[in-house]
């Protein structure tokens, strides 16, 4: 498993150190809001390409203007 150039055991690690500073429960609440945080920014860059998509089409769309 290699995520962000780390093997597991990194990942471990990392998470060990979190447990260890911020507590079970504290550790919980920052996970949810960095899930929140990342599925905002999915969606917001869903929503940008989206509209940019739309608005390519609508170009190729229109007759040239003379």
């Amino acid at each position: 498993m290699d995520f962000f150039g780390m093997g597991t055991g990194e990942i471990l690690l990392i998470l060990v150190v979190a447990l260890v500073l911020w507590g079970p429960g504290r550790l919980v609440e920052i996970s949810r809001t960095i899930g929140r945080t990342m599925h905002n920014l999915r969606k917001s860059t869903v929503d940008f390409t989206t509209q940019i998509t739309r608005e390519l089409e609508d170009q190729e769309k229109k007759p040239p203007s003379k």
